[in-house]
């Protein structure tokens, strides 16, 4: 009788990690496939071609002598935007833009009302992190500034 050669694991091991690889390849590209991959904007290419004059308006926004305040009252569940003194004779017109980096839905804009202390209700924001671009006019120049605004 012949001696049987013992049986090694080794081909079925490779056989199995090759598998196992390829099924895991094929997950990763199943949930990149599912992954929502929005633009940060509709007119992402139209605001590219802004960015020059967008730059001006936030080094004018730098210039001014007090800076523009956003402040968070939790509490309340409040916003309260405040623009300098300077701007105050001025007729001041523009927009507040909500915007929410991980879901576009979210995003909304809101007009600027007249006075320098203006207050926004946040009761129906939902919690997370939020960008809060201010872009307004006075005496027909153009001001930008953008906070970052965290609700709980």
């Amino acid at each position: 009788m012949t001696p049987t050669k013992p049986r090694t694991i080794w081909p079925y091991a490779v056989i199995a990690v090759f598998v196992l690889f390829a099924g895991y390849i094929g997950f990763m590209v199943q949930q990149a496939m599912r992954t929502s991959v929005d633009l940060v904007s509709p007119d992402y290419y139209k605001q590219e071609l802004a960015y020059q004059q967008r730059m001006e308006s936030v080094a004018r926004t730098a210039a001014l002598p007090a800076p523009v305040q956003l402040h968070h009252d939790a509490a309340a569940q409040r916003l309260t935007l405040q623009l300098p003194a300077t701007l105050a004779g001025q007729a001041v017109r523009g927009s507040l833009h909500f915007f929410r980096p991980s879901d576009q839905k979210l995003d909304f804009t809101l007009p600027l009302q007249p006075g320098p202390n203006q207050q926004f209700s946040t009761a129906k924001m939902r919690p997370g992190y939020w960008r809060v671009r201010v872009d307004f006019t006075a005496d027909n120049q153009a001001y930008f500034v953008e906070k970052e605004l965290l609700i709980r």
